[in-house]
């Protein structure tokens, strides 16, 4: 990916064996501070972009797919490479497996995909400061007061495929 505005983007895990693209510019990207994503991380935080799993494609093997808790007690699914099992995105049930969470850190320019948001930031760790200016939120956010309306309306259409209309 050139830039964040590119139709294409690649990724996978770090053997190499589950690869991937992403054909559409993610509808947004959130930087989570929460203790769940901590803790799944290992580190500070998760970096995910929130993309239609319409517009992600195999590009060699498939992950394997670990059913995991979350902080709203409706568990999410991890997609995991099956040999070294690293984490590719996830699925959270609220929107099922329409919208996939990539794991920015698993894109091939991962200096391209900056957060849009920071969320759950009243449990992020006290010593890292977020930079000026950046969107913050202590808990979760509305998205109608946030996202635009390209933004919008492709989270809509997958609200539309959930409840079958």
């Amino acid at each position: 990916m050139k830039n964040p505005g590119s139709a294409s983007m690649t990724g996978g895990c770090d053997c190499g064996y589950v690869r991937y693209e992403v054909k559409q510019k993610p509808i947004y990207v959130h930087c989570c501070h929460c203790s769940w994503c901590q803790r799944e991380t290992g580190t500070a935080f998760a970096l995910n972009a929130l993309v239609e799993t319409s517009e992600v494609s195999q590009l060699s093997h498939a992950p394997q797919n670990i059913d995991t808790p979350s902080a709203s007690g409706r568990g999410q699914k991890i997609a995991r490479c099956p040999k070294c099992q690293v984490a590719l995105w996830s699925h959270y049930s609220g929107i099922g497996e329409l919208l996939s969470f990539i794991k920015v850190g698993t894109l091939d320019e991962v200096d391209q995909m900056p957060p849009d948001i920071h969320i759950f930031t009243s449990t992020k760790q006290a010593w890292l400061e977020l930079p000026a200016g950046a969107l913050v939120f202590e808990q979760y956010y509305d998205r109608k007061q946030v996202w635009n309306d390209e933004q919008l309306k492709r989270f809509e259409r997958l609200l539309a495929l959930k409840n079958g209309s």
